[in-house]
Formats: structure tokens, sequence, C-alpha cells
């Protein structure tokens, strides 16, 4: 059995932005469009006009003040709402793979590493822009990677599953590396028209590189343990798919082919689950609450994570003790906690415990206990 060890993290960013003055300007327009458009039932009681969606609304309910996305244009227009992304052909890479090399080739450059220093590569992520072939094998490609590559979604827990499953990897000896990449392009799958949660999320890509310890060439986080949990609920849920042509209804622009989300019941359950899942999980390997120096929690709310903070610390966490990058990035889905991370870590000194935790629909919820080594 080997030591496992993150020895690379990588970030990419895309270059467009979204303010919430921007984002509230394009919803409100829209609102308006729409209850002049059903002007008549409006009135007849039969149709609920749409309410005006404020930066004042926003940031109280979520933290967030900006959000990063692959295009702009089409969200901020009253009559899309939604990102217009170009069809590429077949023999082009997909626009996962690209944000994904993007990132992977930074973990490589930060751990000292090449394709060639690389076994398997892990596409986790919320959603996946086709069924097959998998994305993590044309990053795998595009990489130069040898070994083997797959997909997995387990929505917003996608990444610390990732890791857990690399890990496991590689501790066992099947391989020796593993590059974990978070290709997340939330703005697709957000429904911009729906005034509660038109806000919530940004695109980026993450990617981690995990490796047997003692192949470390520098700085790196021993991965000391990985533990996953599931419970299953209806309360986050997007009903797209690839069924939806094959039922009566299904090509209809319904309201579940989007996210969904039930907010009240997710912040009722999902914070209790996580926040003991968290305690177990430190308490079965002999880790104190006072012996954590970081937590890189997912980037949801900031609400939710004051929460747990201050539930593991026991305490309200002090300045950096949690770093949060929601209100750049918005949430993230999977990539959050990695991006808080990469960003939030290299001041940590030899010996020092943090642990990264993400969780959301499903329910699901994953956490990755490690320690800095020099």
């Amino acid at each position: 059995m080997y030591k496992t060890a993150i020895t690379g993290t990588g970030v990419f960013t895309p270059s467009q932005v979204i303010t919430n003055a921007e984002l509230v300007e394009a919803f409100n327009a829209y609102a308006d469009k729409t209850n002049t458009e059903n002007a008549e039932a409006i009135t007849a009681g039969e149709v609920e006009p749409l309410q005006h969606s404020s930066v004042d609304f926003i940031f109280k309910a979520s933290g967030i003040e900006q959000r990063f996305v692959m295009d702009k244009s089409g969200i901020l227009d009253p009559d899309v709402m939604h990102p217009q992304l170009r069809q590429r052909s077949d023999d082009e890479p997909g626009i996962m793979t690209e944000m994904a090399v993007d990132a992977a080739n930074k973990a490589l450059a930060q751990a000292g590493k090449t394709a060639a220093d690389v076994d398997a590569v892990i596409c986790a992520a919320s959603n996946l822009e086709r069924a097959y072939p998998a994305v993590a094998i044309e990053v795998q490609k595009a990489l130069g990677i040898q070994g083997f590559a797959f997909d997995m979604n387990v929505a917003c827990s996608s990444a610390t599953f990732g890791i857990q499953a690399a890990a496991d990897m590689v501790r066992s000896g099947s391989i020796r590396s593993a590059l974990v990449v978070n290709p997340e392009i939330c703005s697709g799958h957000l429904e911009w028209r729906d005034r509660d949660c038109h806000f919530i999320f940004g695109d980026v890509a993450t990617a981690t590189l995990i490796e047997r310890e003692e192949n470390a060439t520098g700085p790196h986080f021993e991965i000391l343990s990985t533990r996953c949990a599931t419970d299953f609920s209806n309360n986050i849920r997007n009903n797209n798919g690839f069924l939806r042509r094959s039922r009566p209804d299904g090509v209809e622009d319904r309201r579940d082919m989007q996210f969904m989300q039930n907010g009240r019941k997710v912040f009722k359950e999902v914070l209790p689950m996580v926040s003991q899942h968290i305690s177990e999980h430190m308490t079965d390997i002999g880790v104190a609450n006072t012996d954590l120096k970081r937590l890189w929690l997912h980037q949801a709310n900031k609400t939710m994570n004051d929460f747990i903070g201050k539930k593991v610390l026991g305490r309200t966490p002090d300045d950096g003790e949690q770093p949060n990058i929601l209100q750049d990035y918005a949430n993230t889905s999977s990539a959050g906690s990695i991006i808080a991370f990469s960003q939030n870590s290299d001041d940590l000194h030899e010996g020092d415990l943090g642990l990264i935790c993400s969780f959301g629909a499903g329910y699901s919820v994953g956490s990755v206990i490690v320690q800095r080594h020099s």
C-alpha cells in the first residue's frame, strides 16, 4: 500500500464576467417583457407576474458578487436567457475538454510532472456534454496520457468522490498517479429566467493531480483519509436526459429540464448531514477540530459555509480558516472546493492539517483530510 498525495492543482477561469448588476438588469428586462406579454392573464389572476430581482437580494441570499461564464451575451439577452456556445464538429476538441486541459496543464506544471507521469484521467463533473465517448478519454488524448480514463458524476460532490477513487487506485498500487478534472459549465443547466436561482452558478474548470507520495518532487499535501456518503433526495434535481424525447411531453420547454432545488429543505437537511459526516470522519482517524488549520468547503452559499465551519471548529472561524471564493466565482458545483484549496493552501506549514469537503445533490458529501509537507 502506498501513501498518496495531492501534488498539483490547476484552475481554468473563463474570460467573461457577469456582475450582479448586469445580471439584474437582464433579468428585470426579461420579467418586464414576460409580464407585458401576459398582461391579460395577469389581470385575470390566471398568471402570477414575475417579480424583479436586485443586487441586494442576490448578495444577501448567497454572498455572490459576480460569476465567470463561457458566454455572457446569450445569458444577458432577455430574448435568450441562456449561454450560446458554438456548435463544434466531431473532429474538434469539445469545450469541456479545452477547459479541463488548461486546468490539467497547470496542475502538472505545479507538480513538476508531465503527461508521461500520469496513468489515469477521471473527469468528474455535475454535467457532461455528451453520453459517450467519455469526456475523460478525450482529455486523456489531448494531454497525451497513456493508461485509461473515465467519467463520473455525483453532482456537486464529483471532485471529492473523484479524488477518493483516484487515491484508492494509487494507494493500492494499480496506478502511479491520476488527474481528476472538473470542467463545470454550470451556466448551461441554470434556469436564468427563475428569480430564485438565476444568480447561483458560474463556469470554471479545476484539476487535481494525485500521486504516490514517494514520487512528489515539491511541496504537497498527503491524503490522510477520504470518505464519501450519499442519501437519496429529490430536493436538488435536473430531469433532463437521453430519454426526454421518448416521453409525450419530453421535448417541451419544461422548468424541470434545468437546475431545480427546494432551498429551504436543502438548507435544513444538508447542513446537519455534512456537519455530522465531517465530525465522524475526523473522529474516526483521530483528528480534533483544534488540529485543523484550514477548511476548504463546497462553495454554494456563504451562510451554509459559515454554519458548517462553526459546527466543525466549535467556534466562528477566524479570517482565512475557511476561505470563500464564491463572491468571485459563484457556485461552480464540484469545482468550488478545489478552487478554494488551490488558491488558499500555499501558506500552510509543514504538518498543518486541512479538510476539503464538497456536498450537494444526491444528497452527497465527500471529505478529504490532508496534511502539508514541504
